[in-house]
């Protein structure tokens, strides 16, 4: 299990005085003004900064980091990760997995055998899509419904699920 968790990236400096632009890949981007501080990290190295001042602008976060004061500051972060640690982590509910626990699962059939390895988690807006990759290296998408997903073990790095007719 990953300790930190990605909630946005960013994608580019905003104005003169050191704000980040930032595409949240969390559910909920309001938690941004809940955070007291978060890491950034490129090129894997990990800085803690502490935020003081967030705004949302159409689909991004603006961000204003303490210590980033210039756009030239600002830019040096462009396409960094943002990151906060498990134990500031959102709540999640029953039945509900961060995507970074998902990935790697192992996945088999209600028969216990082995079909693949979840290789990616694809939101629609209706449900999840997960990607799962076949031993013989072809892929196939499943729906993240109960009538497919039959059971998540995190802990041992398993899924278990029901293939619907036709989606193999």
């Amino acid at each position: 299990m990953e300790d930190f968790l990605r909630i946005g990236v960013v994608t580019t400096a905003h104005g003169v005085k050191g704000e980040l632009k930032v595409f949240p890949t969390t559910d909920d981007m309001n938690r941004f003004k809940k955070l007291k501080s978060l890491y950034v990290e490129k090129k894997n190295v990990r800085k803690e900064f502490k935020i003081s001042g967030v705004k949302f602008f159409k689909q991004f976060v603006l961000l204003k980091l303490e210590g980033i004061d210039t756009m030239d500051d600002a830019l040096i972060y462009k396409d960094a990760d943002l990151l906060v640690d498990r134990k500031h982590a959102v709540k999640l509910e029953k039945d509900e997995y961060f995507i970074t626990d998902l990935i790697g699962l192992d996945v088999f059939d209600e028969n216990n055998e082995r079909i693949g390895i979840l290789k990616e988690v694809y939101p629609t807006g209706a449900n999840d899509v997960y990607e799962i990759e076949t031993p013989d290296d072809k892929t196939f998408l499943l729906p993240a419904i109960k009538d497919c997903i039959l059971d998540v073990d995190i802990k041992n790095k398993k899924m278990t699920v029901h293939i619907l007719e036709g989606l193999i």
